[in-house]
């Protein structure tokens, strides 16, 4: 089993970051870059790094230069303070899910050949521990593309479904919206502590706050 160091970006990791973002929605959506969706992706630091209250993790291979560095970005997840816009989103599930309380998950994307090694599940939890640490957050959002495989089975096993838009009458834009538990995974990656805590990476990043 290849080992991997999940961190926080820094800016040395930008590129790679983007890299592994841009392959997805043009390899797996099928989309391609479309700006009005995916700002994000081309200037992730202004998204995720200019505000204590958002972050941006990358999974990399570790490197055998020692100090836990990695090599290649494989990778990626985020979460910010932006809660899902009404349009394109429903009314009901924008106003479910505001801007300032709600984390919203992003960009949990992992190259193909390094998926199915519990990478994004163990992200996932990183970005809960952010969340909870943040203590302004009073609910976890995100949406997936179901057509991606894996995408929905991965996050109906961790999460609820809100609404469904294939279930609409036009088929909306085809996403499934799922609220996420702040404890989806947070005992079982960090435990044996009694009540679950962040992460070392995750707390550094949320000290002082």
């Amino acid at each position: 089993m290849r080992d991997y160091c999940i961190r926080p970006a820094g800016p040395d990791d930008l590129d790679g970051a983007r890299a592994v973002m841009l392959d997805t929605v043009y390899r797996d959506f099928g989309s391609g870059y479309v700006p009005h969706w995916h700002r994000d992706i081309i200037d992730p630091a202004a998204a995720y790094l200019a505000s204590d209250r958002h972050t941006l993790l990358v999974a990399t291979t570790v490197g055998s230069g020692g100090g836990g560095r990695g090599r290649e970005v494989v990778a990626t997840a985020a979460l910010d303070s932006r809660g899902p816009a009404h349009p394109p989103n429903p009314r009901h599930v924008a106003e479910r899910y505001p801007c300032g309380t709600t984390a919203q998950l992003r960009r949990v994307y992992v190259r193909p050949e390094h998926r199915r090694r519990g990478l994004a599940r163990r992200m996932v939890a990183e970005l809960l521990a952010f969340a909870v640490a943040d203590g302004g957050y009073r609910s976890v959002y995100l949406h997936t593309d179901p057509a991606v495989e894996g995408a929905e089975a991965f996050w109906r096993s961790l999460a609820t479904v809100v609404h469904d838009e294939r279930e609409e009458a036009d088929g909306g834009q085809g996403v499934v919206h799922f609220d996420v538990p702040f404890d989806a995974l947070l005992p079982a990656y960090f435990a044996p502590s009694p009540s679950p805590s962040p992460s070392p990476s995750i707390r550094s990043r949320t000290t002082g706050r």
